[in-house]
């Protein structure tokens, strides 16, 4: 009690000591996590050494936005909320409601005793698709044959602005599939069946991104501070191209050293260019399916290529580890989390599975250390595009949702997509002129936005019709360019008398695939479907024709070629069509080359440029060109 004066009150040196004690015991408590300033490392460990084992798990899932609400957020400590093909806040909902709906969400996680952001993801595959009025960029298909990475780069860019107009910050793209055998649905979401040519075309990566600025740490995810960029998602990990007879979620049959040459290539690249997540393939190497490879998985790209972003599941992915799906789900849960997943989409029997994770980490059948090793990685992606500190999203960016310079940039990226395969015999027809007195357009693909877009596009599976979004149809765009005198009548399929009584200068058939995604697009025989044939036959019978085929793959068209006088695959442009009308009268030229061979039959097929028994239509790299029209 010396410290003490005799009237009971504190001395000096007492006052100093609990001071001390006040001024540790505040320093202990600070929250390190908060701070911006403070080193990733110390942030991450920080917040980890919080976290209960409850919170941690609620990072490690994503769930639908159908079974989401501020109380599930909150009650569960969710980590990441996902948006399906074609699931909306409302039918044509505008910005705002998705930015209302996001900051809903984004609030009850923040109301956790940590205040841990959530992430919202949502497939914008090409453009920010599922959303009403955004732009539609081609898909990957025809960006391929651009063969321009700065350009995919830009529309990596402006799709970033689109996505966060909405107060989204997590785009599930981009797809770097090695398309090896079209009749895969899948296909159009692949940019080549040559390997270099996907690896290029990672560029979108650094657009979506932004530019890494520390390459010396190869494989930290960066996403650049702001909030006009947003974190990407390598997918489907490893394969998903290349499976027996191109079956969706099939087995991928090649050697060790042809995974790593034809199908891993563009991980490498990805992974240098800091993408933030990637996904794993449903598919099954060699009949070991991916969500539960751990040697691909853990093994490779985390140790051997140190990725260090977060590794995230597909859609109910783990769910059919076993055949059926669901059968055994605590094994599913205990294979993929052990062979190195991190965040699994469930997406909507959540509380099954945080049970099951739960009681197998109780149990000591997964370690602490696999957990804690998966949520250090979605925190980092987190603490890294500034989710902390800007959790909330605004409408300072609304205007960019198909803004008239992304749409610009749509319409020349189809430019530059299109091949022309076929002109004339002999004597060019294209570039069509613009001065005709009659012009007849057919098929019903002219006029039909939705079937132009494809699938992935408002919904998952992709719609017909002129009333999805907002765009510029193939025929309208015709009606745009040629002379205000000519006269467009359009007839979707009409009988080879009308063509032949009406005396028109030339035709413009515009016929394909209608749309589709995943599974429901496999095809064994890759035929135009009636009445897209039978169009071009009464047509091109009885007129100069040119077809133009939108279809996410090449289709057989070897019958039809002789009675075609000139053939364009301009894939699947997406929401501006004027950009096909820009190249077919000359304003621009015909510049694109095949980034995938074009078959003569399906019974060739698998079918790539250096095989053995290469006997294509047309060869990979091939596209007639032309000049613009004022260079003629």
């Amino acid at each position: 009690m010396a410290a003490r004066c005799e009237k009971g009150k504190p001395t000096p040196a007492f006052l100093v000591a609990v001071a001390v004690v006040c001024c540790l015991a505040t320093a202990a408590d600070a929250q390190t996590y908060k701070d911006p300033k403070q080193p990733l490392g110390a942030r991450i460990r920080d917040l980890m050494k919080r976290m209960t084992l409850e919170e941690k798990i609620g990072q490690m899932v994503q769930i639908e936005r159908k079974v989401a609400t501020a109380d599930v957020m909150k009650n569960y400590f969710i980590g990441s909320v996902l948006s399906g093909g074609g699931s909306v806040p409302a039918p044509k909902a505008p910005a705002q409601a998705w930015i209302d709906m996001v900051n809903e969400l984004q609030r009850g996680a923040l109301a956790t005793r940590l205040g841990i952001p959530m992430i919202y993801g949502i497939d914008a595959v090409h453009g920010h698709n599922n959303v009403f009025k955004a732009t539609i960029f081609p898909h990957n298909v025809g960006l391929g044959v651009t063969r321009d990475p700065q350009l995919v780069k830009r529309i990596g860019a402006a799709t970033a602005l689109e996505v966060r107009a909405t107060g989204i910050p997590y785009a599930f793209a981009p797809c770097i599939a090695v398309c090896r055998d079209p009749r895969w649905g899948r296909c159009y979401e692949s940019y080549s069946e040559d390997h270099r040519i996907v690896q290029a075309m990672t560029e979108i990566i650094p657009g979506l991104q932004g530019e890494i600025t520390d390459k010396s740490k190869l494989g930290t995810p960066f996403v650049a501070p702001g909030r006009t960029k947003v974190a990407a998602c390598a997918k489907h990990y490893v394969g998903d191209g290349g499976t027996t007879k191109g079956i969706n979620e099939n087995n991928t049959v090649i050697s060790s050293n042809g995974l790593m040459s034809i199908h891993m290539p563009a991980y490498l690249n990805s992974v240098r260019k800091g993408v933030a997540s990637v996904m794993v393939s449903y598919s099954s190497w060699n009949g070991q399916k991916m969500h539960a490879n751990y040697n691909l998985i853990t093994g490779f790209l985390k140790n051997k290529l140190k990725f260090r972003g977060f590794v995230i599941s597909d859609w109910q992915g783990i769910d059919r580890i076993t055949s059926p799906p669901h059968a055994n789900y605590s094994y599913s849960v205990q294979a993929s989390i052990h062979a190195g997943l991190d965040m699994i989409m469930v997406p909507e029997q959540y509380t099954e599975f945080i049970d099951i994770l739960t009681s197998l980490v109780k149990s000591n059948a997964i370690p602490m250390s696999r957990i804690d090793d998966a949520v250090q990685r979605i925190l980092r992606v987190k603490f890294v595009m500034g989710l902390f500190e800007y959790p909330l999203a605004d409408s300072s960016l609304v205007n960019q949702l198909g803004s008239k310079e992304h749409r610009e940039l749509a319409r020349e990226a189809v430019r530059k997509s299109l091949v022309l395969l076929k002109n004339g015999d002999g004597q060019p027809l294209l570039p069509l002129p613009k001065k005709a007195a009659k012009v007849l357009v057919a098929g019903a693909h002219a006029d039909n936005l939705g079937y132009q877009c494809g699938g992935w596009t408002i919904e998952w599976q992709g719609v017909s019709g002129n009333d999805i979004t907002d765009g510029t149809t193939i025929l309208t765009a015709i009606k745009n360019t040629v002379d205000p005198a000519a006269q467009v009548t359009y007839s979707q399929n009409p009988d080879e008398e009308f063509v032949k009584s009406n005396n028109f200068d030339y035709a413009v058939v515009v016929t394909g695939e209608t749309p589709y995604a995943e599974t429901m697009g496999d095809s064994l025989n890759l035929t135009i479907p009636e009445p897209g044939s039978s169009t071009i036959k009464n047509v091109c019978g009885a007129v100069k024709c040119v077809v133009v085929i939108i279809s996410g793959r090449p289709v057989v068209i070897e019958p039809y070629l002789s009675a075609m006088n000139a053939v364009v695959a301009a894939w699947l442009p997406g929401s501006e069509g004027q950009g096909v009308a820009d190249v077919l009268f000359g304003d621009y030229p015909f510049t694109g080359k095949l980034a995938r061979t074009w078959f003569r039959s399906a019974d060739q097929l698998p079918m790539n440029v250096g095989d053995a028994h290469y006997d294509p239509l047309f060869p990979f790299g091939y596209g007639l060109t032309t000049k613009a029209r004022d260079e003629n």
